[in-house]
C-alpha cells in the first residue's frame, strides 16, 4: 500500500498551521516580506541554474521523437510535424507540444481484457483534458494576477480578466437587484483539475504503485493554494486596497504591511512562496526543460546528412573489404559467401603450391 501522499498533506498542512500561527502572533512582516523576497530569488537563482546546467550538456547524437513518417524518398509523403526537417518545423513541434500537450493526447494505457489473454491500448484522453485544463487555467489565473502588481493594470490583463469573469449573477435583496462578483472560472477548473489528478494518483493502482512523496507535494500546495484563493475572493472577503498596497510595496521595494490584511492572505500567500523556492527542484521544471529537450528541439534529418558524434577519437578501422582479402581462402574452404572470387593463378604456381603443401 502507498502512503506516502500522507506525508506530502501532512506537510501542506503544518505549512499552513506554520502561516497562520505566525501571522497571528505578529511575524506578518516574516510571511509578507521576508519570506516572498526570499523565495523569489530562490525561484530566479535556482530556474537560472537548471536551465544553464542543461545547456551545457552535450548532445552527441540525434535523438529526436518521431512519430511519423520522415522524409526520405521523393514519392514518399512526409510528416512534417512529427518529422520536422527544418528549423520552422521544429518550432511548430514546439508550439503544438507546449500550448497543446501534443505527445500527451497520444499517451496510452495498456491492461488485460476480461478474456485475460489479449491486451488492449486505450488513449488516455481524460488525462490529457485534465493535464490541458490545468496548465490553461494555472496559467490564466497567473496572468489574471498581474492586476496586483501593476500600475495602472495593462489592458491584456483586463481584458482576460472579463473574458474569465463572464459568468455574473444578480440577486434580489430588499426590491433591489444587486451584483455578485464575477465568477472567474480559471480558478475553479484549476481547483478542479487538481482535484482530478490528485485522485487519479491516489486511486487508479498502477500510478499510484510508481507515485513518490515528490509527486503529491506540489500538488496538495496547488490545491492549497487554489482552495484559499478561492474561500478569499467568494467567502471571507478581503480587503484588497490593502492587499495591492501590500504587493506594489513588494514590486518597487518598499515593502510594507498595511492593516487590513487577514490571516488567510498571508496563509495563501506563503503557500505561493514555499511553491516558488520548491519549483526549480521539482518535477515542475519541465516549464523550462521541454525547451531544452534535444527530442524535441533537434531536427529529424537523419537520412539526409550524417550526424558524428563530436567525442569521437580517431580508432583503426578494419573494413569489410580488408578482412575479405585477409580470410578469403578460409572462408571459401568453410563454404561462405565472398563478394570477390580468388582470380585464377597460373598453372605453374598452382603446382608449386601443391608440391609445397605436399
Amino acid at each position: 500500500m502507498n502512503v506516502k501522499y500522507m506525508y506530502s498533506l501532512l506537510a501542506v498542512i503544518a505549512l499552513f498551521l506554520i502561516a497562520w500561527i505566525g501571522s497571528a502572533i505578529g511575524l506578518k512582516p516574516l510571511f509578507g516580506i521576508v519570506f516572498p523576497y526570499v523565495a523569489v530569488m530562490v525561484f530566479i537563482a535556482g530556474f537560472a541554474y537548471r536551465v544553464m546546467s542543461w545547456a551545457r550538456s552535450s548532445v552527441p547524437f540525434a535523438i529526436p521523437t518521431t512519430c511519423g513518417q520522415q522524409k526520405s524518398l521523393p514519392w514518399i509523403k512526409p510528416n512534417s510535424v512529427d518529422n520536422p526537417t527544418s528549423t520552422g518545423g521544429v518550432v511548430l513541434r514546439m508550439i503544438l507540444e507546449v500550448v497543446f500537450l501534443r505527445s500527451l493526447f497520444r499517451n496510452t494505457r495498456m491492461k488485460l481484457k476480461e478474456s485475460g489473454n489479449k491486451l488492449a491500448y486505450n488513449l488516455e484522453i481524460f488525462l490529457w483534458v485534465g493535464a490541458l485544463a490545468f496548465h490553461w487555467a494555472f496559467f490564466t489565473v497567473l496572468f489574471r494576477h498581474l492586476r496586483l502588481f501593476t500600475n495602472p493594470v495593462p489592458g491584456c490583463v483586463e481584458l482576460v480578466e472579463k473574458i474569465d469573469s463572464f459568468f455574473r449573477f444578480e440577486v434580489l435583496y430588499d426590491a433591489v437587484k444587486v451584483a455578485l462578483p464575477g465568477v472567474y472560472l480559471s480558478g475553479i477548473i484549476l481547483l478542479l483539475a487538481v482535484t482530478y489528478l490528485l485522485l487519479r494518483r491516489l486511486f487508479i493502482p498502477t500510478v499510484k504503485y510508481i507515485s513518490q512523496a515528490a509527486d503529491y507535494f506540489p500538488l496538495f500546495l496547488i490545491f492549497g493554494i487554489a482552495f484559499t484563493g478561492i474561500l478569499m475572493r467568494y467567502f471571507l472577503k478581503v480587503d484588497m486596497t490593502s492587499t495591492k498596497e501590500l504587493t506594489m510595496g513588494l514590486v518597487t521595494f518598499h515593502p510594507t504591511i498595511p492593516k487590513g490584511v487577514g490571516s488567510l492572505f498571508f496563509i495563501h500567500l506563503f503557500l505561493v512562496c514555499v511553491l516558488l523556492a520548491y519549483f526549480p527542484f521539482s518535477k515542475l521544471m519541465h516549464l523550462g526543460g521541454v525547451f531544452l529537450s534535444p527530442t524535441r528541439n533537434m531536427r529529424t534529418d537523419t537520412r539526409a546528412r550524417r550526424h558524428v558524434n563530436p567525442w569521437n577519437y580517431p580508432v583503426p578501422i578494419h573494413t569489410y573489404e580488408e578482412y575479405e582479402d585477409e580470410f578469403r581462402d578460409k572462408m571459401i574452404e568453410a563454404g561462405l559467401p565472398v563478394e570477390k572470387m580468388p582470380e585464377p593463378q597460373p598453372a605453374e604456381e598452382t603446382d608449386k603450391k601443391e608440391s609445397h603443401d605436399g
